[in-house]
């Protein structure tokens, strides 16, 4: 049964050494709507604070560390992995709650949470995973993230997943909107792992996640935009010249340019790189400003109930954004080297799931069962909670190398 802080207890108040005050709009540890399972209160932690530190000690939260962002965690060391990715955004993240008065320890659990469910080898490895599990009901890392923090993660004597609070795990599984049942086809189809945690815990997915969630969501946008033209460029991918006609990150890089003619590329990247974060999170805290001031929310609920996101770019950021999504996509994403060593990871995972599936005594023992369709679960979740290198090394000793070389 959930429980809620006792807002009169020393460790439920908001305030030294919980840190700054929130604003009215911002969730408020002291008034959670509690966890699943009851516990006593921390003498020296706010509910937030506890979750982020929750999310930290997870044995999926060291997995990302060999998970693929971009690159295979082999090609080189200096390349984003999920982890480092994680630990990006969880500082953008704080930066924007702070400016806008959110409460930072939720933002920052939520970001630090956010790709605990991917699979290795990036977004073709999900694709994987989830076309080999078509017939199975899919594989969503959204959802998958949420199966890893209230089922898989097996830290505690009295529950299984870690007991975060009701706010944590509303961010995670809305943190991009609300979720709407519907049987249109053309719409997204809600995972029935969310489902069946919502009957139990309703998460109200109708609705928007927190300020909280919605600013981790578009530091997460921040983030991998930048550090992914980071990692292109070191990597040789495209140029700075290839990017002249890019809105935003163009122009930026002409400017440093101009100021610094000469300038040695490593320091070149990193003096625009950084101008484009500040320009981008500069332009969503006051373009969230204007909307928090439009809309005179007087709490976290009211945030919620809304028909639009509060935390937002401008019209023109949001251009920006969609820009450099789309460059990136065409000359990263898609550029040769990666779409090789990613095919190859697909791979690995599709082989992977289709030996286990017929030969289940080569799981785990404890990761084994009986039922074809609870086995084709059990197969995908084991999958995805491995990262590049283990499912390398697995591939390797069971079935034959693949060639990863990029």
């Amino acid at each position: 049964m959930a429980t809620k802080p006792d807002p009169k207890s020393k460790s439920a108040s908001f305030g030294p050494p919980f840190g700054p005050r929130l604003a009215e709009y911002a969730c408020d540890p002291a008034q959670s709507r509690g966890r699943l399972h009851s516990e006593p209160p921390s003498s020296g932690r706010s509910e937030f604070q506890r979750d982020r530190d929750r999310v930290i000690h997870s044995t999926a939260f060291r997995r990302l560390k060999h998970k693929t962002q971009v690159f295979v965690y082999h090609i080189g060391d200096h390349y984003r992995t999920r982890l480092t990715h994680s630990l990006e955004v969880s500082q953008i993240a704080r930066s924007i709650a702070r400016a806008l008065g959110l409460n930072e320890d939720l933002a920052e659990a939520l970001a630090l949470a956010h790709d605990l469910g991917h699979t290795p080898f990036g977004h073709a490895g999900e694709d994987a995973l989830n076309s080999a599990m078509k017939d199975y009901g899919g594989f969503d890392h959204n959802a998958h993230t949420l199966k890893i923090l209230t089922q898989l993660e097996c830290r505690y004597a009295e529950f299984d997943g870690i007991n975060l609070t009701w706010e944590t795990l509303e961010g995670v599984v809305k943190h991009n909107g609300p979720l709407v049942v519907s049987h249109d086809p053309e719409h997204e189809v809600i995972s029935d792992a969310i489902l069946g945690f919502d009957a139990k815990f309703p998460l109200d997915l109708h609705t928007f996640a927190s300020a909280e969630a919605q600013a981790a969501s578009l530091a997460d946008d921040i983030a991998y935009n930048n550090h992914d033209i980071d990692d292109g460029l070191r990597a040789g991918l495209f140029t700075t010249e290839d990017m002249a006609d890019t809105p935003l990150a163009g122009p930026i890089f002409k400017k440093v340019s101009e100021k610094w003619p000469g300038l040695e590329q490593t320091r070149l990247i990193h003096e625009a790189v950084r101008r484009l974060i500040n320009a981008m999170v500069s332009d969503l805290i006051v373009e969230s400003r204007h909307r928090i001031e439009a809309a005179q929310p007087r709490s976290a609920d009211e945030i919620r109930n809304l028909d639009h996101p509060v935390i937002a770019f401008s019209a023109p950021m949001a251009e920006n954004d969609r820009a450099l999504k789309k460059f990136l996509f065409q000359r990263m994403y898609r550029h040769e080297s990666v779409n090789k060593m990613t095919e190859a990871g697909a791979k690995i995972i599709r082989d992977l799931f289709d030996l286990y599936l017929s030969n289940p005594d080569q799981l785990p023992e404890e990761w084994r069962t009986s039922g074809k369709q609870e086995s084709a679960r059990v197969v995908g979740d084991y999958i995805a909670g491995m990262t590049d290198r283990y499912a390398i090394s697995e591939h390797d000793r069971l079935i034959g190398g693949v060639d990863m070389k990029n």
